[in-house]
């Protein structure tokens, strides 16, 4: 192990002990079909909101980050246009790019690979990776993750897309929430801290509160503003920062 190895992994969050590749393996494969389950929700709500099928499956392949995908939809059924609702998915978006730089010391890919595996750094990939002991499971989480969720993730959005007429109107059968459920679903779970949850709520009031006035999809930029705003006040609080010490 070199300097920088152990640097790394003194400065790691607590990982279980004694796992092994198999237990590896079931994990990843298990996250990997069931989120990607989701994407039939995607499929049949992008094009319910009036996309094509091969444009709702260029999404799936292309942009491969489902809380950003939903949002782009629903922004543009809700009748954002396109800019707007563009913007709004890239703000869920960058949240990877902080994956990423945190991954890139973990996994340490050869340079070769690495554009084909920033196209995987998503909620899921990340979390199964940092949740291993070294850097050999760490990869082999993120590469089963990543193969799993992309194949399941695709092959649902092709058929909740293909599927999405026979079903009808969308808010008889309640598919027009999936796309919020999902992304709750999938957010719920990563809010541990009061940071985190303060962040969460005030994110979703903003949202709320300009929902009568405001365009579709400018909403959601509104509420990128409360991560900066809770950090402000956070600071400002003596008690918050000695503890931050």
């Amino acid at each position: 192990m070199t300097h920088n190895d152990a640097e790394s992994d003194d400065h790691a969050p607590p990982r279980p002990a004694g796992r092994g590749r198999d237990g590896t393996v079931r994990d990843a494969f298990g996250v990997g079909c069931a989120v990607g389950l989701s994407g039939f929700a995607f499929g049949v709500t992008a094009v319910s909101g009036g996309l094509s099928v091969p444009q709702t499956c260029a999404l799936s392949l292309l942009v491969f980050t489902g809380a950003s995908q939903f949002a782009l939809v629903s922004a543009l059924a809700a009748g954002s246009d396109a800019v707007t609702a563009a913007a709004g998915a890239f703000f869920l978006g960058v949240r990877n790019c902080f994956y990423g730089l945190r991954l890139s010391t973990l996994l340490r890919l050869p340079a070769r690979v690495r554009p084909l595996a920033a196209h995987w750094v998503i909620d899921e990939t990340a979390v199964v990776a940092l949740a291993q002991p070294d850097r050999r499971l760490a990869r082999l989480g993120f590469a089963v993750t990543g193969l799993t969720l992309y194949l399941c993730w695709n092959l649902t959005t092709l058929l909740g897309a293909l599927g999405a007429g026979s079903l009808g109107d969308p808010g008889a059968w309640g598919v027009d929430a999936a796309g919020p459920a999902a992304f709750l679903g999938l957010l719920a779970p990563m809010l541990r801290t009061g940071t985190e949850r303060a962040t969460a709520a005030l994110a979703v009031a903003l949202a709320i509160g300009c929902l009568p006035l405001l365009p579709a999809g400018v909403p959601v930029l509104v509420a990128a503003l409360a991560a900066p705003l809770v950090l402000v006040v956070r600071a400002g609080r003596p008690g918050d920062a000695e503890a931050a010490r």
